[in-house]
C-alpha cells in the first residue's frame, strides 16, 4: 500500500521531471528552430547569390548562440547555486522566449540594410546567454530530485528526450506551417511565425516551473550549512581541485555535442540541399529520427544505470566511431525518392549517437559536488555544445558544394566520437560517486526512493557536516 510519504516523493519527482524535460525541449526548440528555416532566411539577411556564403551566414548565427551559452551558465550556473534551481530556470525561459519571438520580427536585408543581419546575430547571443541559464538549471533539478537508482535514466530523459522531443514539436510545427503557407509565401513571412510560437513555448514552460518544487539536495545542502555557498563558483570550478576536471569534462561534452550537430543537427539542411527532400516530407522524416534520439537518450540512460556511466559511453562511442559515419555515407547515396530508406539510416544514425551520449549529463553531475554543480555541469556541457555547433559553419565554410560535403561530415563525426570516448576512458567511472550522498562513506546499503527523499528533507533538522563538501577530494 502506497504512504502519504511515498505518494509525496512521487509526486515531487514526477514534477522535476517533467519540470526539465519540458524545459529542455522547449528551449532546444527554440534553438534548433534556425535549422529548419536556415536555406530560407539566408537570402533574406545576407544579399549574396552565394547559396553557401548565405548558409554559412546561419550556422555562423546558430554558432553564435552557443558561444554565449557558457556565459548564460556562469551567470544563471551561479544563480542556481546560491538561490536555488527553480528560480533561475523561471528567470532564463522568459528571456528565451522574448529573445526567440524578437527574431520573427527582424527587418530584410532589401529593408534595413546591414542593421538586418546585425539585429538578427545581437538576439541570437542574447538567445545563448539565456538557454545557457535554462540548461544549467534543468539537469540539476531533475537528477537532484530523483533516486540514485534512476539519475541515469533522468539524464537520459532531460538530454535525449527534451532535445528530441523539442525537435518533434518543432518539426511538427514545421510541417504544420509550410502545409498552410505557400512556398513563395514561407519566404515572406512563414519563417517569422516559426519564431514567433517562441512566446508559447515560454509562456508553456514557465506555467509547468511555476508548479515544480525545489531540488531536495540543493535545498538540504544549503540548510545543513545555514546559507548558499558564498564563494565564487567559477573560482572553484578553475581552481586546482577541479581545473582538471573541468578540461575533460568540456572534451566529453564537445565530442558528443559534435556528433549530434553533425548527424541530427544537419539532417534539415542535409535531407533538403544534399539529398533533395521536398520539406513537408522532410519534416516527417526529422520527426521519425527525433523519435530515435528520444529512444537513444532512454536507452542509454537505463544502461547506465545497470552498467556504470563510462561503461555506457564507451561500449556504444567506440563502436559508434565506425558505425555513424558508415550510415551517413550509405545515406547519401540515396535518392530524393527513397524516403523509407533515408528515414531507416536516420533513425538508426539518431539511436546511436544518442545512446552513447546520454549519461553524459548525469557523468558531469557526479563530477561536482552539490555547491558548485549547476554551474560547473552548465558550464562544462555549454562550452562543449558551443565547441560542437561551430563545426557545421565550418564544414560549409570550407566545402566547395553540397556533393562532398558528407565526406567532411564524415570525418567529423568519427573525430568527436573519439574524442569523447578518450575523455570517459580518462575520467573514469562516476556512478559510485553519486551526488554527494555516497562522500566519504563506503556503506552499501539500499536506500528506497522514499528514504532518500526523506533524508535529504530532513538532513536540514540534523546539525552534520554535509557529506557532499568532500566529493570534490573523492571525484577522479
Amino acid at each position: 500500500m502506497e504512504t502519504e510519504h511515498t505518494a509525496e516523493y512521487r509526486k515531487r519527482v514526477r514534477a522535476a521531471g517533467i519540470a526539465s524535460l519540458t524545459g529542455w525541449a522547449m528551449d532546444l526548440y527554440d534553438l534548433t528552430i534556425i535549422l529548419y528555416v536556415a536555406t530560407t532566411i539566408g537570402p533574406q539577411l545576407v544579399p549574396s547569390g552565394n547559396d553557401m556564403l548565405q548558409l554559412s551566414f546561419v550556422y555562423v548565427s546558430f554558432a553564435v548562440t552557443l558561444i554565449l551559452r557558457p556565459l548564460g551558465s556562469a551567470v544563471f550556473g551561479g544563480y542556481a547555486d546560491r538561490n536555488g534551481r527553480k528560480r533561475a530556470m523561471l528567470y532564463a525561459v522568459l528571456g528565451v522566449g522574448v529573445s526567440t519571438a524578437l527574431m520573427g520580427a527582424i527587418p530584410t536585408y532589401a529593408v534595413a540594410g546591414v542593421l538586418a543581419p546585425l539585429l538578427f546575430l545581437i538576439l541570437r547571443m542574447a538567445q545563448g546567454v539565456f538557454v545557457g541559464g535554462v540548461v544549467a538549471s534543468t539537469h540539476t533539478l531533475g537528477t537532484e530530485t530523483v533516486s540514485p537508482e534512476h539519475r541515469g535514466l533522468m539524464s537520459g530523459l532531460v538530454a535525449g528526450g527534451g532535445a528530441g522531443a523539442g525537435a518533434v514539436v518543432a518539426s511538427a510545427v514545421y510541417f504544420l506551417v509550410t502545409s498552410l503557407v505557400p512556398d513563395d509565401d514561407f519566404s515572406l513571412y512563414g519563417w517569422r511565425i516559426m519564431f514567433f510560437t517562441g512566446l508559447v513555448t515560454a509562456a508553456f514552460s514557465f506555467f509547468v516551473y511555476r508548479h515544480t518544487e525545489e531540488s531536495p539536495l540543493w535545498q538540504g545542502a544549503v540548510q545543513v550549512s545555514g546559507a548558499a555557498a558564498k564563494s565564487s563558483p567559477l573560482a572553484e570550478i578553475f581552481g586546482r581541485a577541479n581545473r582538471g576536471r573541468t578540461f575533460v569534462n568540456i572534451a566529453i561534452a564537445a565530442g558528443g555535442a559534435t556528433t549530434y550537430y553533425l548527424t541530427v543537427g544537419f539532417f534539415p539542411t542535409f535531407y533538403g540541399k544534399g539529398l533533395g527532400i521536398e520539406s513537408s516530407t522532410a519534416a516527417i522524416i526529422l520527426v521519425i529520427a527525433n523519435i530515435g534520439v528520444i529512444a537513444g537518450g532512454l536507452l542509454g540512460g537505463v544502461l547506465s544505470d545497470r552498467y556504470g556511466r563510462r561503461s555506457v559511453i564507451l561500449g556504444i562511442g567506440i563502436p559508434g566511431v565506425v558505425i555513424l559515419p558508415t550510415l551517413y555515407l550509405w545515406m547519401s547515396n540515396l535518392g530524393a525518392d527513397q524516403v523509407i530508406s533515408v528515414a531507416v539510416a536516420s533513425t538508426a544514425i539518431a539511436i546511436v549517437m544518442m545512446a552513447a551520449s546520454a549519461p553524459i549529463l548525469i557523468f558531469l553531475n557526479e563530477r561536482f559536488p552539490t555547491s558548485i554543480r549547476a554551474t560547473g555541469t552548465g558550464l562544462c556541457w555549454n562550452i562543449g555544445f558551443a565547441i560542437g555547433g561551430v563545426t557545421p559553419a565550418i564544414v560549409t565554410a570550407i566545402t566547395p558544394g553540397m556533393d562532398v560535403v558528407t565526406i567532411r561530415l564524415a570525418i567529423g563525426i568519427s573525430v568527436a566520437a573519439i574524442v569523447m570516448v578518450l575523455g570517459a576512458f580518462i575520467a573514469g567511472e562516476t556512478k559510485h560517486l553519486g551526488l554527494g550522498e555516497n562522500a566519504g562513506t563506503t556503506s552499501t546499503t539500499h536506500h528506497t526512493d522514499e528514504q532518500h527523499f526523506h533524508s535529504q528533507i530532513e538532513s536540514a533538522h540534523r546539525p552534520r557536516i554535509a557529506p557532499e563538501v568532500q566529493h570534490t577530494e573523492k571525484a577522479t
